[in-house]
């Protein structure tokens, strides 16, 4: 179903995917290789990517960061 929505709307209309995994993990979804590829090639036709996935958290480091300054007042 997923695969005829993006197919349907396809160079028609704008499509906001978002998810936490990488393209290559998508074939661990869903069964037919061939079908994720098509979707895939869809979705990454004439699109912008953010990846935002990154190693370490912005809320740890700002969370570490203000710890430091706050034990620097005390």
């Amino acid at each position: 179903m997923l695969f005829q929505v993006i197919s349907e709307r396809s160079e028609r209309a704008s499509i906001i995917i978002t998810t936490n995994l990488e393209f290559s993990s998508w074939t661990d979804l869903f069964e037919n290789e061939m079908m994720v590829a098509a979707l895939i090639d869809r979705i990454t036709f004439r699109s912008h990517i953010l990846n935002m996935n990154v190693k370490d958290s912005y809320r740890l480091e700002l969370t570490l960061k203000n710890g430091n300054e706050t034990k620097g007042q005390e």
